[in-house]
């Protein structure tokens, strides 16, 4: 992203973590999220300008453009700001047998792929004022795209949260974010710090050394705590060094400037939870496990051979206490999630993810990941480029879950029929899989390459059937014999 050079004067400093992302854009994925809104009845340009002026402008962010200096990156206050820039009414005119859920689908897609102004404030609101609802009544569609430096998904949550009926912004004083290097220091890496030293001084010296430490941590570090503290991370930095490139499928390799965007109906969330706990899973382990279900009923559905194969998934996870959100920014780490896609069975398959899962409490490696990306922020954009397309070889999706407000949420007057958001996917990553609770129900959501995965709608058609095989299976399990 080209932006002009100001001295750091002039604005306020961008973190490190944040610059990252700002530098992350390529042709093949620019670091946008990506949300639709779907109201009924609908809502009018003027509504929705009057509501963004209101609560969204709240947010100094959001009037603030980014440049570049020789230090990094700073927010500056676009003094030209044009809210009718920013908020943008369309028409949406579906192709002959396309309906019009495919052409909201095909729109999103294409609006993934076109960058942002780096000129202007980074995020535009389009605005579909007439989209048929579901009985095919007068609604409307809404498709947000907001460029990661600004916030990450939680806080955007937030932010989503404040700006619907009866939401409140924060005063601009609370929106002021902790000083960058007391926030790591006090929040995230103060327990850990000499441990993580020399952990990594260790990692230095090579990884025999590091793996060698653990067979004696107590010598090394001291204490007990501390000694499983110092053996935890020294096994996460050799694990995400150490770890293996991921299952070369058909859904990796060299990405290229189009996107695809599908997303299904919603499941029940009742149905999910009973069936999470008659196996004794989260409901996170039964979501995870029917996506990874449609993943590999569709590489199969195309003749590939699935048996035995795992692919990863690159999950963040939120380093910032909750109630902090509102203040914007990027405060999360990554940890590599394997979904077992060669796993027919829908029962074995919830108890390997949950397996998978277990293995990952307690691990540092979301910490390392938020280093990683501070460091990379300091970085010349190849060596940055380099060092981040290390996740990439190591992963074949960005995945997020994220829970939202348990009741239909009202914007000017409407009621918030269905939402959904793509996170974007870096270096050479061709897929996003998004999981939204919202309104009593749960939705899957993807994005993908269109040279990797031109159909993403035959993958989000095998969610719901997963679903059905394992509820019925679960149904079917011998409950109560001895």
């Amino acid at each position: 992203m080209a932006t002009a050079l100001v001295p750091a004067t002039q604005g306020e400093r961008m973190s490190r973590v944040d610059t990252a992302w700002l530098r992350m854009d390529t042709p093949s994925n620019l670091m946008m999220i990506i949300g639709v809104w779907l109201l009924e009845p609908g809502v009018s340009h003027e509504a929705l300008c009057q509501r963004v002026e209101e609560r969204l402008l709240k947010y100094k962010r959001f009037r603030q453009k980014v440049v570049e200096d020789t230090m990094g990156a700073a927010w500056v206050t676009d003094r030209g700001f044009d809210l009718q820039r920013h908020v943008l009414r369309e028409t949406l005119k579906p192709r002959r047998g396309q309906s019009h859920r495919e052409a909201l689908e095909a729109r999103a897609a294409e609006l993934a792929a076109t960058p942002l102004d780096p000129a202007y404030p980074l995020w535009q609101l389009h605005l579909i004022e007439d989209y048929p609802d579901v009985e095919g009544r007068k609604g409307s569609a809404m498709i947000a795209r907001i460029h990661h430096c600004i916030a990450d998904g939680i806080a955007l949550i937030s932010v989503m949260l404040s700006i619907t009926d009866g939401g409140k912004p924060p005063p601009e004083r609370a929106q002021r974010s902790d000083d960058e290097k007391d926030w790591l220091s006090d929040a995230v890496l103060k327990p850990i710090t000499d441990v993580a030293i020399k952990a990594i001084g260790l990692y230095g010296s090579g990884v025999t050394k590091s793996m060698e430490a653990l067979s004696k941590p107590q010598e090394l570090f001291g204490s007990v705590d501390l000694a499983l503290t110092g053996a935890q991370v020294i096994k996460d930095v050799a694990a995400m060094a150490l770890m293996d490139d991921d299952s070369p499928t058909r859904l990796k390799g060299k990405p290229g400037t189009a996107k695809r965007v599908a997303w299904c109906e919603p499941i029940p969330l009742d149905d999910v939870r009973a069936v999470g706990k008659a196996l004794g899973a989260s409901i996170n382990d039964v979501l995870l496990a029917c996506a990874a279900g449609a993943i590999g009923a569709y590489l199969r559905g195309k003749g590939d051979d699935t048996a035995g194969q795992e692919i990863r998934a690159m999950v963040p996870v939120n380093l910032r206490p909750i109630e902090k959100a509102h203040q914007l920014g990027n405060r999360f780490g990554l940890v590599p999630l394997v979904l077992p896609i060669g796993i027919a069975n829908p029962v074995q398959r919830v108890y390997a993810v949950k397996r998978r899962m277990n293995e990952l409490k307690g691990s540092y490696q979301p910490v390392l990941a938020f280093g990683v990306l501070a460091v990379a922020g300091l970085l010349i954009k190849p060596v940055q480029h380099a060092l981040l397309n290390l996740f990439a070889k190591k992963a074949t999706a960005v995945m997020t879950n994220v829970p939202g407000p348990k009741e239909p949420l009202k914007f000017c007057g409407s009621t918030l029929r269905q939402t959904m958001f793509w996170v974007p996917q870096s270096g050479d990553i061709g897929m996003g899989l998004s999981i939204l609770s919202y309104g009593g129900g749960v939705q899957f959501g993807l994005i993908t390459d269109s040279t990797l995965c031109p159909d993403p709608e035959n993958i989000i058609a095998g969610f719901a059937p997963e679903f059905e095989r394992l509820l019925l299976t679960t149904l079917m399990l011998p409950w109560g014999e001895g």
